[in-house]
């Protein structure tokens, strides 16, 4: 018994009995630790637990415990497997300190990936070069000088293909760009979707661009999404010169006010360029919106040029003929208003047909609306503005509908109109509606009866949207 007291391996045999569940205890209460914080640290923490501390217990206990002579395989394998796990370890470790939990902005999160990739590969093979010198005395001196001279003769021989390569991989380093950013390139203008150590794959709208990363470093691109929240989309349009500039100017800025891609903190801009040009400049959230947003707004400078009697593209239309008003006056407007024959002649002097393209705003919440709107065609959509700015739809007309009734009292309206698709309607003045009301007092009636649903429907579905 005195023997196995005064013996080395007895205290190694009980130091590992007693470390190795305590070890393992106290990693697993770290590793949940770290799971329940989400730490990029988990990864390093469980193989510390289930690898490297069991592996360094066996190595003990065979060298130490047991006394077994390192030189034999079997100490030889398991001093393998821990040295490599060793290697694994510090890779994992340096990944997650360094590079997973970088802050935006800094070198560390710039390091490109292949990059990091050829970090690994090359810690691997010194590692390894040393487990298999140290462990199983394996010569690596004649490996690594012959790795070394290929690797000269291959640069010299691809010298031209390598230079290429660094530069765009030197310039991956810088990140000009990142995955969702757009980039306008002498060759396309597209999204990042994929960036590799050959080439950078734009998105563009004819299909996918494959562009070689020492192209984009021995050119000049432009970044469109940097910095953020100043991309500007600038369209030309021709007028008549007979059209007064003020006029074209704030009509083509209010349009584009309405748009729905425009960025809501920025103010768009619209000036003569010289000629019969002007310039209108929309500010957007994303390059993405530039295609949509330039045909929505084309398309409403068509109906609202025609609408204020200006000439784009120098073009003119008489779209309100007496023919179409006094048709649609006697299709919608005589049966809202109870309108007689007479009445209707004598209304269409007064009334005027307009057409508004699909998305366009035809009434805006708190204005006091100066004439009554009835619909010839199409389809508008009643809205209103929640608490969080989102709009709530509170009803949809259809033809034979109207707008503008508290154009007689004088209120605000509620909501915003929108047409749905394109939508006509016939306008009349407010000075002849008053007359009609004052010929039929009923209308007055019929009329606050409206405004007062309407006001009804539109704190109804505030209340549901809130909720």
């Amino acid at each position: 018994m005195a023997n196995v007291f005064g013996s080395s391996w007895f205290y190694w045999a009980v130091g590992i009995a007693i470390g190795l569940p305590v070890g393992l205890v106290a990693l697993t209460e770290w590793q949940h630790a770290l799971v329940r914080r989400e730490s990029f640290l988990v990864r390093p923490v469980t193989l510390l637990r289930n690898y490297l501390l069991p592996l360094g217990a066996l190595l003990l206990l065979l060298t130490e415990a047991k006394q077994v002579p390192a030189g034999t395989t079997p100490v030889r394998m398991v001093a393998t497997l821990f040295a490599f796990v060793v290697l694994i370890l510090v890779l994992s470790g340096v990944n997650a300190t360094l590079f997973k939990g970088a802050p935006a902005g800094t070198w560390r999160k710039r390091v490109p990936t292949i990059f990091i990739d050829v970090g690994r590969f090359l810690v691997i093979a010194i590692g390894l070069a040393m487990i298999f010198s140290y462990i199983w005395g394996a010569n690596v001196k004649g490996l690594f000088t012959a790795l070394g001279v290929t690797s000269i003769v291959i640069g010299l021989t691809l010298q031209n293909s390598v230079g290429q390569i660094i530069s765009g991989l030197l310039m991956l380093f810088e990140q000009p760009f990142q995955l969702g950013d757009w980039l306008e390139t002498p060759a396309a203008r597209g999204r990042v979707v994929e960036v590799n150590w050959r080439a950078v794959h734009l998105e563009t709208s004819t299909g996918l661009q494959i562009t070689p990363n020492s192209v984009l470093a021995g050119a000049s691109f432009t970044n469109l999404s940097r910095p953020a929240s100043k991309h500007m989309l600038t369209v030309t349009t021709v007028f008549s010169l007979d059209d007064p500039p003020n006029r074209v100017c704030a009509m083509l800025a209010r349009v584009a006010a309405d748009l729905p891609h425009r960025r809501p903190d920025a103010t768009v801009s619209a000036a003569p360029s010289g000629g019969q040009e002007y310039r209108t400049t929309i500010p957007l959230v994303s390059p993405a919106d530039d295609g949509a947003a330039k045909t929505r707004f084309l398309e409403w400078i068509w109906y609202a040029s025609r609408r204020e009697g200006l000439h784009l593209n120098e073009a003119g239309e008489e779209f309100s003929t007496t023919d179409r008003v006094a048709d649609a006056v006697h299709r919608v407007v005589a049966p809202t208003l109870r309108l007689s024959g007479d009445d209707q002649a004598e209304l269409i002097p007064n009334a005027m047909l307009e057409r508004y393209g699909a998305g366009e705003v035809i009434q805006r919440a708190g204005e006091v609306p100066d004439r009554m709107s009835f619909i010839v065609s199409g389809r508008v959509r009643l809205t209103g503005e929640a608490d969080d700015g989102t709009q709530i739809a509170i009803a949809t007309l259809d033809e034979g509908g109207f707008l503008g009734q508290s154009t007689l009292t004088r209120q605000p309206v509620i909501g915003s109109a929108h047409a749905v698709d394109e939508v006509t309607v016939v306008q009349v003045e407010r000075s002849y509606v008053e007359m009609m009301v004052q010929r039929n007092p009923l209308l007055l009636q019929e009329f606050g009866r409206t405004i007062e649903e309407r006001r009804a429907n539109a704190r109804k579905a505030l209340a549901v949207a809130a909720d």
